[in-house]
């Protein structure tokens, strides 16, 4: 069914001013190759929206309906274009080397971000968020998992605001220690993949230490992406088991009734199917290898366009409650994941 013309006209001043957002915030990340254009559309996004509050009394007004379009559908669609950078030839012959090593960081990063946690009381869905940002692929990882836990947008702006911060410092610090270990350019290559999150931040990270290094990382940061899928799936999962347990407790009581094993199939969200689509058409050809550059910067821009409008819809009240504790959650995790990763690394043999 086609959008009616009420529902269009409303959703495209917010969309538009996201797009604007979006806009400036690519050009800055293509000045500023190491910053990128999410985290400036973030960032941007939420001086605009405190701007517009001030003026309308606390109030998004007349674009609240198009950033909620921006911050959800868009960033949805986003997610199904990255599956174009990947086939299942480039799975099967990259991960078989390093999913040791992909496994080992992202299973201690997200057990280490539920017990740090927990331990520095961060809530649920923030502590989701920067464990997969962290374990995963920064602002794509964060992207997928919204939608699926309900993750409110000071969450995601956090969470944004920690993974850049850790982006900047590798850019930095992991070139530096790499010589200081005297690893291989291919042994640097796999440590960046893995532990850096963004592919911007990963792309500058290598690319200071050498070509084959950068060739290395990239490949490795793309496989690392396929990540998402079980994360976003065993989340769905979980979230269908509350769904289930409150759907039975307010009917039946507490005893309720069997649960269905389906509601996780019903759960998985339509963009992650998508995006097992994309790949799959990727892999047989549909989709050419020369093609996955021009998705891989349209789902970039795209997710910018989303994350300008959660900048926009955030509540900075709900920023300076949280505290420092969420950002102090994200630096110890980036430095358990660079450590997990030299140490894979070197408990498989591919120092």
């Amino acid at each position: 069914m086609q959008p009616s013309r009420p529902a269009v006209a409303a959703v495209l001043p917010g969309l538009t001013l996201a797009v604007a957002i979006g806009l400036v915030a690519t050009l800055v990340g293509t000045a500023v190759p190491v910053v990128g254009g999410p985290v400036p559309a973030v960032v941007i996004g939420a001086v605009v929206g405190w701007l517009v509050r001030r003026r309308w009394h606390g109030d998004l007004g007349t674009l609240q309906p198009g950033v909620k379009f921006a911050s959800s559908r868009v960033l949805q669609f986003a997610v199904v274009l990255l599956g174009a950078q990947l086939s299942i030839g480039e799975v099967l012959r990259i991960g078989g080397q390093t999913l040791p090593v992909m496994l080992s960081t992202l299973v201690v990063c997200l057990v280490a971000a539920w017990g740090l946690g927990r331990l520095l009381r961060v809530s649920g869905p923030l502590r989701t968020l920067i464990g997969v940002g962290t374990g995963i692929c920064g602002a794509s990882a964060i992207a997928a998992v919204t939608p699926v836990i309900g993750a409110v947008s000071a969450d995601v702006a956090y969470a944004m605001s920690t993974i850049f911060l850790c982006n900047i410092a590798a850019v930095f610090v992991f070139p530096l220690l790499g010589h200081a270990l005297g690893l291989s350019q291919h042994a640097f290559g796999v440590f960046a993949g893995t532990a850096v999150n963004d592919t911007s931040s990963v792309v500058a990270t290598a690319t200071v230490y050498g070509r084959q290094a950068t060739d290395t990382a990239v490949v490795v940061k793309l496989v690392r992406t396929l990540m998402i899928i079980p994360i976003v799936v065993g989340l769905a999962g979980l979230e269908a088991r509350r769904t289930a347990r409150t759907e039975r407790t307010a009917a039946t009581g507490p005893g309720g009734g069997p649960g269905g094993v389906f509601r996780v199939f019903r759960l998985v969200p339509w963009f992650l199917i998508g995006f097992l689509v994309v790949v799959l058409l990727r892999t047989v050809g549909v989709l050419p290898a020369a093609a996955a550059p021009g998705f891989a910067t349209a789902a970039t821009f795209l997710i910018t366009v989303a994350l300008a409008a959660i900048g926009v819809s955030t509540d900075f009240g709900a920023l300076r409650r949280a505290g420092f504790r969420p950002m102090l959650l994200g630096i110890a995790l980036w430095v358990l994941v660079a450590a997990t990763s030299l140490g894979a690394q070197a408990v498989f043999g591919l120092l």
